[in-house]
């Protein structure tokens, strides 16, 4: 495989183009430039990145439609997830607003919930919210899905009851289109967020684990 060059500028407007163009007859005509310089840029960076977070799974690009109203055959975005599990990990994608990178864990199953929000509840707790301050303070901001109350079975007055609210928890960071994206640079910028989010990581595989 070839090494990382970067980012070419073509993959956010293509997938800018794609959210208006989502057809089968669109992806046929750039499918062959996607796959230089989405798929393949995408492959070298976690490929050089594996010695130091292991493997990664780069998301198909077609979707799945079959239970969906939205029948769109396409994903606007190309993401991969680098860890032990699908959901569980660190991420980065590319879409029309240019480079996301982060990490936590999407939950696959309600038994990863219960063990999220019982090791919330446990003195893993306190240290969740001193690893969730730092990755604020660093510049990301907390993604997933949550309640709106609190779930049943904790008291109202919880000192973590934002975070048991969560059902899944990722840390991220929106970059954009930076001049450093196109270049070899960008396997050190992403390599240098991975490490600002790993406290997060470590403690979704130690107290959630995969599905």
């Amino acid at each position: 495989m070839a090494d990382f060059t970067g980012f070419p500028l073509w993959g956010p407007q293509f997938y800018a183009d794609l959210e208006h163009h989502n057809t089968r007859e669109f992806w046929a005509a750039n499918k062959d430039r996607w796959e230089r310089e989405v798929r393949d840029p995408v492959r070298a960076l976690v490929t050089a990145l594996e010695p130091e977070f292991g493997p990664a799974t780069i998301f198909r690009p077609h979707r799945d439609v079959r239970f969906s109203p939205d029948k769109s055959p396409y994903r606007t975005h190309q993401g991969a997830i680098a860890g032990p599990s699908p959901g569980l990990g660190y991420y980065v994608g590319l879409d029309a607003d240019g480079l996301i990178v982060g990490g936590g864990f999407r939950t696959h199953s309600p038994a990863q919930t219960d063990r999220f929000r019982r090791a919330v509840d446990s003195d893993a707790g306190a240290e969740l919210a001193g690893v969730v301050a730092a990755v604020v303070a660093a510049g990301f901001v907390l993604e997933g899905a949550a309640l709106k109350t609190r779930p049943r079975g904790y008291r109202a007055d919880h000192p973590r009851a934002d975070l048991l609210r969560r059902k899944e928890l990722m840390a991220v960071t929106n970059v954009g289109t930076p001049p450093w994206l196109a270049t070899p640079a960008a396997l050190d910028r992403v390599r240098q967020m991975w490490r600002q989010v790993r406290p997060l990581v470590e403690w979704a595989v130690t107290n959630v684990g995969p599905d």
